[in-house]
């Protein structure tokens, strides 16, 4: 990456709102991304995330406030020449060849990178003499991937880049994405999948309604919402009396297999012991970030009611 990229942030919003008629999309979000950063952005549907995406593109003005891309305004098509975008949906013509589409865009840059290392970095070197309209959506995504980076700019921004891809094929994406990082790429990603936000991400930004309503390191999101999931097998041990302790929000028995969030965990266990449940194979866990994030959104929604 030049040094000139190097000096600034690649992504600015400055107290931005977003206004859809009486609808506010976004209200006072600030966010700056750093060079070489990876954040990704989640929230619930209709949360703001693909609003606050899309101005960050220059794709929609915001109502107020101010949005930057490399320290210019993004609906000046100058600031977009070193982004790449992979939108869910790309609008490519289902007549053109593989080959042709990632062509087409390869000519909008300065310096890109060969239509054949595109095509191989996205998994579709066998398919660059296939229609568009014959891909499976798998291959789509794909090829959505392939025009984002054909070329080769300093920023990513991905909308969603795994829907459609099994396991496997993420794992594949996943890599090749962290190899782009490597390289010193900027990655502004939104994604459903936590698994991936939580594989990928340096910063979290959690929107919801839209404001941020936490921001941080995966570990720092995990470690904002403060409980445990328990695990261990018990034979005779019910549901009811599981929710019924001090500390239990979630609990769920199978068999014997047992499992419960909880924000007490020693507490409930003493609990347990003191009532003579017995228990093997017992293990203490940290909440995952799918966890906290669903502890989050629900807490916004407790307030807001």
């Amino acid at each position: 990456m030049s040094q000139r990229f190097g000096r600034r942030p690649t992504v600015e919003l400055h107290d931005v709102t977003k206004d859809f008629g009486k609808v506010r999309a976004l209200d006072g979000v600030s966010l700056v991304v750093e060079p070489g950063e990876t954040v990704a952005v989640l929230g619930p549907n209709g949360a703001g995330k693909t609003t606050a995406i899309s101005i960050m593109l220059g794709l929609r003005a915001p109502t107020s406030g101010r949005a930057l891309l490399y320290g210019q305004n993004p609906r000046d098509p100058a600031s977009r020449r070193h982004a790449g975008v992979m939108l869910q949906d790309s609008g490519i013509p289902p007549s053109l060849k593989v080959r042709e589409a990632v062509e087409m865009f390869r000519r909008l840059y300065e310096r890109p990178m060969s239509v054949e290392a595109a095509l191989g970095a996205a998994g579709l070197g066998e398919k660059a003499n296939v229609k568009v309209d014959s891909l499976s959506g798998g291959q789509r995504q794909r090829l959505y991937f392939a025009l984002a980076i054909v070329g080769n700019p300093h920023v990513l921004f991905l909308d969603e880049p795994t829907v459609g891809l099994d396991v496997e094929s993420r794992r594949g994406f996943w890599d090749r994405i962290e190899e782009m990082v490597e390289e010193g790429k900027t990655l502004v990603l939104t994604t459903h999948y936590l698994e991936e936000a939580d594989e990928l991400a340096d910063r979290i930004v959690v929107i919801d309604h839209g404001k941020i309503i936490a921001e941080g390191s995966p570990a720092a999101i995990k470690a904002t919402v403060g409980g445990k999931t328990v695990r261990f097998r018990s034979s005779g041990v019910r549901e009811a009396y599981l929710r019924d302790l001090p500390g239990v929000r979630r609990a769920s028995v199978s068999g014997d297999s047992v499992e419960m969030y909880t924000m007490e965990p020693e507490a409930d266990l003493y609990r347990m012991f003191r009532d003579g449940i017995e228990v093997s194979e017992l293990e203490v866990v940290g909440v995952g970030l799918e966890e906290a994030f669903v502890a989050l959104t629900s807490n916004r929604k407790e307030v807001a009611a």
